[in-house]
C-alpha cells in the first residue's frame, strides 16, 4: 500500500507562495462565480471512433481529453503520464462520470520488464461506518436516497491514484500534467447532446443542491447545445493540486471543504428532497491509501490476461468467464451458439462472484481459486447446448472445486451504478496503460463541493445495503475503512510478454460482460478491435433475463436463443468501451464507441499516411 506522499518543506513554501500570489480571491471562499456559459463554440478536436499511427496512442469516449493525453505523449510524456493527464480533463468534460471527487483502478504494462502492476485506488467509507450504514429501523432505506446524500460519499481516491501512479512509473509531475485539464476547466469546452442529456436526467436534483445547480444549470437553465460550458472553480482547484500537491486534498483546504460538504450537505432551503449527512473526517482522508497489488493473471488461448484483482470483481470474473469458455472453439460456433456459451458464461461466473468477492482487507477472497483452470472446468460442465441455467444460480467452492457442484446458496446479483468512464493509452516505447476511474450514478451524489467545481461520488452506494439472503453471507457489506466491490474491468493482454490489446468499459455491473464480449469478439471471432467494441451486447448477470441492446434485440438469433430458454430485456445501450492494440512495424491502433455516448475519440501521435 502506498500513504499519500507529504510535500517538503521546501515544496510547502514554494506551494503557498504560489496559491499567495497567483490564486483569485473567488478561490479562498465556497461562494464562488458561477461559470461563465457562452455560445462562443470551443476548439474541440473531431471525433473518430479509430485512430491508427505511430509514436503512441490514447482512446477516451471524449475528443478534448483524448487531445490532453496527445500533448503529454507529443511532448515525450509516456503512457502514465498521459494517461493522468487525459483523466484529469475527463473530470471536466465527463464531471458526471468521474473526477477528483471519486476513485478508480489503474493497470500499467511497463515494457523495459515486461510486467504489468496495478493501483486499487477505490474510495472507502468513512471508519465509523458498520455494516448497518444504509439500514434505519433494520431496513434498508430507499435506493434513490441513499445515492443522493452525504451518507453514500467515500474517501476519494482518485487523487491519490495520480499522484501515486505518477510518483512510480511516470516521467513528468502532477503539476506538469495537470496544465492541459487546468486550461480545458478555464477555457470551456463544448456542450454536446450527451452532457446536455445528462444534466437534463439528474436536473431535478441539481436543482436543490445551490452550487450544483449554479455550475451545471447556469442562468437556471439546461447547458445548450454547442453552447461553452467552462468550470473556473475547477480550474482553480485544479491549479490548487498543482501548486500544493495532494496533500490539498488529504490534508489541506481542499480536503476540509470536503468533509464540510459531506457532513452538511448544502440543500437549497425549502428542498422536500430529504438529504442524509455523512460521516467523512479529516482522519478518513488523511488516512487514506491507494493499494499497491498484484492483477488478475489467466491464460486464454495462449494469451496472458491481466486484470483487476479485488476489491475489484473485474478480474476474477473475466479470468473465470473466460476459462469456463476455454475449451469452446468459439471461432466455429453459430453466432447463436457463441451467445448461448457466452451468456452462461457470465451467469456462472456473476454467481460465484456474488458469494465469494469484496474487500480483501476484510474478506478470505479465494482470488487464486476463482482464477484457476481447476475451478472454471468444474463449473463449465453445468453449461448444455439445448437448455438454459436458471439464475439466481448457486456459486461453486473455489476452495474445493467439484464438477457441477454448487458451494452455497443462491442469491441475486446487487444493484451497481452504471455510470463510469474508461481510458486507454500506449506511448512510444510500448509502454500500455488501462485506467478505468468513476463516480458511480451519472452524476454522482449530486453533491457539488461550494466553490470547488466537482461533485461528490455516491460510490457507498455499491456496498449491499443488507445481505440478499439472510443466510448466506455477503463479502460486500459496509465496513470501516472498507472498499465497496467493484466492477470495473481494465484489461490488458500479452502474447510472450508483450502488448496484444488493452480494453475497458464504464457501465456497472455491465462493465465485466462488456469487456468479456469484446475480447471475444475480437480474440475469437476475428472481429477487428473497432467492430468488436461496436458490435451489439449482451450482459447476463445472474439474472432472471438477458439483457440485449437492439442489434440483438431486432434480430433473429433472439428468437433461436428463446427457443431454448433464454429469456431478454431490452437495454438500449450498454457500456462505452475503449482500447488501444499493438500492431506490427511500432504502429498502435486505438479504438473508441462509434455510436454508444455519442461515440468515442481514438487518437495517435503521428496517424500513418
Amino acid at each position: 500500500m502506498t500513504p499519500v506522499r507529504r510535500l517538503s518543506v521546501l515544496g510547502v513554501v514554494a506551494a503557498l507562495a504560489g496559491s499567495l500570489t497567483t490564486v483569485p480571491a473567488a478561490a479562498q471562499s465556497p461562494a464562488a462565480a458561477p461559470p461563465s456559459p457562452s455560445r462562443a463554440p470551443a476548439k474541440t478536436p473531431p471525433k473518430a471512433p479509430v485512430a491508427v499511427g505511430y509514436g503512441g496512442a490514447v482512446s477516451s469516449v471524449d475528443a478534448d481529453a483524448s487531445a490532453a493525453g496527445i500533448e503529454v505523449l507529443r511532448k515525450g510524456g509516456n503512457a502514465v503520464d498521459a494517461a493522468v493527464a487525459t483523466a484529469a480533463a475527463l473530470g471536466v468534460t465527463e464531471p458526471y462520470s468521474a473526477g477528483v471527487g471519486g476513485g478508480g483502478y489503474f493497470v500499467s504494462y511497463d515494457a523495459k520488464s515486461r510486467t504489468v502492476r496495478t493501483l486499487d485506488g477505490r474510495e472507502t467509507a468513512p471508519r465509523s461506518a458498520g455494516s448497518g450504514l444504509f439500514l434505519e429501523n433494520g431496513k434498508p432505506i430507499p435506493f434513490d436516497e441513499a445515492v443522493t446524500s452525504g451518507l453514500s460519499v467515500g474517501t476519494p481516491g482518485t487523487p491519490a491514484t495520480w499522484d501515486t501512479a505518477l510518483d512510480r512509473w511516470g516521467t513528468r509531475s502532477l503539476r506538469d500534467v495537470l496544465k492541459p485539464a487546468e486550461k480545458l476547466a478555464r477555457d470551456g469546452f463544448t456542450v454536446d447532446a450527451t452532457f446536455r442529456s445528462q444534466t437534463a436526467a439528474n436536473e431535478a436534483r441539481f436543482r436543490d443542491f445551490p452550487a450544483t445547480a449554479r455550475l451545471f444549470l447556469p442562468g437556471g437553465k439546461l447547458p445548450v447545445v454547442g453552447s461553452t460550458f467552462k468550470n473556473p472553480d475547477l480550474a482553480r482547484t485544479y491549479k490548487e493540486l498543482r501548486d500544493q500537491g495532494v496533500d490539498a486534498m488529504y490534508h489541506g483546504r481542499l480536503g476540509k471543504d470536503v468533509v464540510r460538504t459531506v457532513r452538511k450537505p448544502p440543500v437549497r432551503p425549502g428542498a422536500d428532497r430529504k438529504v442524509r449527512a455523512g460521516d467523512l473526517t479529516a482522519r478518513d482522508l488523511g488516512s487514506y491509501e491507494v493499494r499497491s497489488q498484484a492483477p488478475t493473471r489467466s491464460r486464454y488461448r495462449g494469451l496472458d490476461v491481466y486484470g483487476m484483482a479485488p476489491s475489484s470483481s473485474g478480474g476474477t470474473s473475466i479470468a473465470e468467464a473466460l476459462n469456463i469458455l476455454e475449451h469452446s472453439d468459439l471461432s466455429k460456433l453459430s453466432e447463436k451458439d457463441y451467445l448461448h456459451r457466452y451468456i452462461e458464461a457470465s451467469r456462472i461466473a456473476f454467481a460465484d462472484r456474488g458469494r465469494w468477492v469484496g474487500d480483501p482487507r476484510f474478506e478470505d477472497v479465494p482470488t487464486r481459486g476463482l482464477t484457476s483452470q481447476r475451478f472454471a472446468d468444474s463449473r463449465a460442465c453445468l453449461i448444455k447446448d439445448d437448455a438454459v441455467l436458471t439464475s439466481p444460480l448457486a456459486p461453486g467452492d473455489p476452495r474445493h472445486p467439484k464438477p457441477c457442484k454448487a458451494g452455497g446458496r443462491a442469491t441475486p446479483t446487487t444493484y451497481e451504478g452504471e455510470n463510469t468512464t474508461h481510458l486507454t493509452v500506449a506511448d512510444k516505447w510500448g509502454n500500455v496503460v488501462a485506467y478505468t476511474l468513476t463516480i458511480e450514478q451519472t452524476g454522482g451524489s449530486g453533491i457539488v463541493v461550494p466553490g470547488r467545481g466537482f461533485l461528490l461520488n455516491n460510490e457507498l452506494t455499491d456496498f449491499s445495503f443488507a445481505p440478499a439472503n439472510p443466510a448466506v453471507h455477503d463479502p460486500n457489506l459496509p465496513g470501516p475503512g472498507k472498499r465497496p466491490r467493484s466492477s470495473m474491468s481494465p484489461t490488458i493482454v500479452l502474447r510472450d510478454g508483450r502488448p496484444v490489446v488493452a480494453l475497458g468499459s464504464p457501465g456497472g455491473a455491465t462493465i465485466i460482460t462488456t469487456v468479456l464480449q469484446s475480447l471475444l469478439n475480437h480474440l475469437d471471432r476475428g472481429m477487428p478491435l473497432v467492430d468488436a467494441i461496436a458490435a451489439p451486447r449482451a450482459s447476463q448477470r445472474n439474472a432472471a433475463a438477458t439483457e440485449l441492446e437492439p442489434g440483438l434485440w431486432d434480430s433473429p438469433v433472439r428468437a433461436q436463443l428463446e427457443a431454448i430458454g433464454h429469456r431478454f430485456t431490452r437495454n438500449p445501450e450498454i457500456g462505452a468501451a475503449t482500447g488501444v492494440q499493438r500492431l506490427p512495424g511500432g504502429r498502435w491502433l486505438a479504438a473508441a464507441e462509434k455510436v454508444r455516448r455519442g461515440g468515442g475519440s481514438a487518437m495517435v501521435v503521428r496517424p500513418q499516411d
